[in-house]
């Protein structure tokens, strides 16, 4: 339950987000580089012209506040003249496209995009610790011994952007000063400024740096990571001595999470995640009181930010399972449960310590990365894998447009192949090329993020760099992998399976009568799609299928993992739909599988509706059979459940089974299809209804039509 106050904060808070002050971040940014700086030295005018646009933000202040700090993302006015030395874009995808005139062309194609940045957690626990202060003597320190220029541009730009939190905190002193909030006046003239000592000190030096930092680095997914996890020392300490109860720690982190959704109210895309629960680095599972307050409040408050999710350690109390199956019933569709003990062993198979695993965080979506240790290209966007198999079949002849891109090294297509074992490795070679060449389009783009939007703030909080003199994208994180999502590779599997049975092994067709029945959408070819339809599919708990799915799922995590960065990291497979599965589907002809064009792609690794026929034990029977011990960047599933057959008992059994069975990442919603036709109908009176999307929840009646068709037409599982 929340409090009176609560009640009142949150239809606050709602109106502001929805107004979503103005703000000129961004013109002060450019304007500053552009003017005041223009004449320093390249870095130099980078740190301070993020400074000056930090510390010149609008301080919004209210009375009744108990946290300092405010922002806004959607109203920012508009730059009329950029400063081009800040551009972290252009310049990459010119000079790798100079060299690579193939990406282009991928991407005209609808085979790839772009670079997408951010999806990073970062330790602010070493604000929480040393103080803005601490951290800052810290740097200078190392300014001290810096061993050569680059370290010392770092430090010192470290230094700008420490001096410019601090002065943005203080405009806020002197606001609630002057409102008469002499008490968060006071907490904010100790935190960040000093260590915390209480936590609600660490609360407010937790958000005062995450705006800041937000700022500096300003993307979706990145995400607060752990929060329960470090912040509950501070907890703990003050339940222990009598200073707080545990009913206003929850009002505490009620208010938390509602200024974090009001600072991005208008923006449900916009992901920054939370996870609670999880594994120490002793072993022990690090479930506390926090956990089941985070949750409890993201249950209670109707917002869609923060991303809360959980992680189950191995053998979780039973508790959390009961918390994790009402969350995934009760909780208005926003729930992620996600396995240590899956995740962790992809993790240290790909060469992460036990102790580093152990703080694993989602990032956006689901992206799996080591809280404070990676650089932040760790999710780099989509593959478009079925586009791969289409154009292997044609010999790169677009279904959809007829149009033919030469991008591809066996251009002879299926017909030229008299054996399914041939075909196959060409597809995984080509697959492999373009993975590649995804992958290394990201050596291009860390070196002008280091150059030009190097976060030298953030990267004090990232392991390794302060002690290597070098930015995150410049390798000083510990891990610089990049990863990016194979999307539709459970409709590969069907498809590729296809072509094996009914080619090769079976013979229902030829080569020449497939591709003459895919280029007419199976339009009088209605025998030969309905047999294509009957053949085994991944999701039936068929041992044919799922081994096949399973080969496919292993060969692309492979072409991930085998792909070293310029700073010695590696590729990493990270399997989501997000809101790409109309776009994908949008630049697909028919599918040898059977299906026709149009038909949506499946999301992350749950099977394709159309193929869940034997209900949802087989369905996830099939997933589980996948190598989850490849995925070290995650792999998601999404579950639909028809809302007159699940409960919190069926739900519980459902996720332990799927736990148990040693999958990663559960997700799905509960809301009927009948309610979610009406609110598409009536959107004025579904303004509440929220849906899970794939890896983000958003407000139904906010989605486009195609979103809003794909949420519908997904498989309902029912006893």
């Amino acid at each position: 339950m929340i409090t009176d106050r609560i009640k009142k904060l949150e239809a606050l808070c709602r109106a502001r987000g929805e107004a979503a002050m103005p703000t000129h971040f961004n013109i002060d940014l450019h304007g500053a580089a552009n003017g005041i700086f223009r004449d320093l030295p390249h870095w130099e005018k980078v740190a301070r012209a993020t400074a000056y646009a930090i510390v010149n933000q609008p301080v919004f202040a209210y009375e009744g506040d108990g946290l300092g700090g405010r922002v806004y993302y959607s109203r920012e006015e508009k730059v009329t003249e950029s400063c081009p030395e800040l551009d972290t874009e252009t310049g990459a995808y010119l000079e790798f496209e100079k060299i690579c005139p193939e990406a282009k062309k991928l991407r005209e194609a609808k085979m790839l995009t772009g670079t997408s940045k951010g999806h990073i957690s970062w330790r602010y626990d070493r604000i929480l610790e040393l103080g803005a202060t601490g951290l800052r003597k810290k740097v200078e320190e190392c300014l001290a011994t810096a061993r050569d220029d680059k370290a010392r541009e770092f430090f010192e730009g470290a230094i700008i952007m420490l001096d410019a939190l601090l002065e943005f905190n203080d405009k806020h002193i002197a606001e609630y000063e002057k409102l008469g909030n002499l008490e968060l006046a006071e907490r904010m003239k100790r935190v960040p400024r000093y260590p915390a000592k209480s936590f609600r000190d660490a609360v407010q030096a937790y958000y005062m740096q995450h705006i800041v930092v937000m700022r500096e680095n300003p993307h979706g997914g990145n995400s607060p990571g752990r929060l329960d996890y470090y912040l509950w020392p501070y907890l703990k300490a003050d339940l222990d001595s009598g200073k707080i109860t545990l009913d206003e720690a929850k009002e505490i982190i009620d208010e938390l999470f509602l200024r974090i959704d009001e600072r991005i109210h208008n923006a449900d895309k916009w992901g920054e995640t939370i996870v609670v629960g999880g594994t120490n680095p002793d072993g022990t599972h690090s479930v506390n009181p926090l956990t089941y307050i985070m949750i409890r409040s993201i249950m209670d408050l109707n917002i869609t930010h923060p991303l809360v999710y959980v992680r189950l350690p191995k053998d979780p109390p039973e508790e959390l399972l009961d918390a994790c199956a009402e969350y995934m019933t009760k909780g208005g569709n926003r729930a992620q449960i996600v396995s240590d003990s899956s995740i962790m062993d992809a993790l240290i198979k790909a060469g992460v310590p036990y102790e580093d695993a152990a703080d694993y965080y989602c990032g956006g979506c689901m992206e799996i990365g080591v809280q404070g240790k990676n650089s932040d290209l760790i999710y780099v966007g989509w593959i478009n894998t079925a586009k791969m198999v289409e154009f292997m079949v044609t010999g790169g002849e677009c279904l959809r447009t007829g149009k033919h891109y030469p991008c591809f090294e066996f251009e002879g297509g299926l017909l030229g192949y008299s054996d399914f074992e041939s075909f196959y490795s060409d597809f995984i070679k080509e697959s492999k090329r373009l993975i590649h060449l995804t992958l290394k389009q990201q050596d291009y783009f860390t070196k002008y993020l280091d150059m030009n939007r190097p976060s030298y703030l953030l990267s004090t909080m990232i392991d390794d760099c302060l002690e290597r003199g070098r930015t995150m994208n410049a390798g000083g994180a510990r891990y610089h992998d990049y990863g990016a999502t194979p999307l539709a590779l459970p409709n590969v599997a069907d498809s590729l399976y296809a072509i094996k049975l009914a080619i090769f092994d079976k013979k229902i067709c030829t080569a020449g009568e497939l591709i003459s029945a895919l280029k007419a959408n199976y339009v009088g070819y209605e025998a030969l799609q309905a047999k294509l339809k009957a053949l085994p599919k991944y999701g039936m708990d068929d041992d044919g299928a799922d081994s096949f799915a399973a080969r496919v799922i292993r060969d692309f995590a492979e072409m991930f993992l085998s792909f070293e960065t310029c700073y010695g990291g590696h590729g990493k497979p990270i399997v989501l739909t997000f809101v790409y599965a109309p776009m994908a589907a949008a630049a697909l002809g028919a599918r040898p599988d059977g299906s026709s064009m149009g038909t949506l792609v499946a999301q992350g690794l749950t099977p394709q509706s159309s193929s869940m026929t034997k209900g949802i034990t087989a369905a996830i029977n099939s997933v589980c059979k996948a190598p989850f011990e490849c995925f070290s960047g995650g792999a998601s599933t999404m579950w639909d459940f028809d809302s007159s057959w699940v409960n919190e008992s069926l739900m519980k059994a459902v996720l332990k089974t799927f736990v148990d069975n040693n999958g990663q990442i559960f997700q799905g919603n509960t809301t009927s299809v009948e309610e979610l036709i009406r609110a598409q109908a009536e959107p004025e009176n579904y303004k509440h209804l929220m849906v899970r999307v794939g890896g983000y929840s958003a407000r139904f009646v906010n989605l486009s039509k195609e979103l809003q068709d794909e949420i519908i037409g997904r498989i309902r599982h029912a006893g």
